[in-house]
């Protein structure tokens, strides 16, 4: 039993391959003009949808470019005289407390005279 499986897959085999060679006689194969004028043809298709395709991308990116530029000046003043200035110059206080012989307190914190003290007492 096991001669016979080992029989009919080389006799599968065998007739395997001549069908292969049938189908290869079959074939047309293209002779070197119509090689040539196909490879021509399949080069020009992909180089012109390079083209369009890179057209397309300068075309979007530019649009990108000029509506951003657009929500930047409608979010932004237009004018300087717009513009609030938030930031105060600094002050060297310590200078200020050693000339006025004063020490202020921070913001939380109260102020106690010696008066006020004296008079807990």
């Amino acid at each position: 039993m096991a001669k016979e499986k080992v029989s009919k897959v080389k006799n599968e085999n065998k007739h395997f391959m001549k069908d292969v060679k049938a189908e290869l006689k079959r074939v047309v194969w293209p002779s070197s003009k119509q090689m040539v004028s196909n490879v021509t043809a399949v080069i020009t298709i992909v180089l012109v949808t390079v083209a369009i395709v890179f057209c397309l991308d300068f075309v979007f990116e530019s649009m990108n470019r000029y509506g951003i530029n657009k929500i930047k000046e409608n979010v932004q003043p237009k004018n300087n005289q717009e513009q609030v200035q938030t930031v105060e110059p600094a002050t060297d206080n310590t200078s200020d407390d050693q000339n006025n012989g004063t020490d202020e307190a921070s913001e939380g914190e109260e102020t106690v005279t010696t008066e006020e003290v004296e008079n807990n007492n």
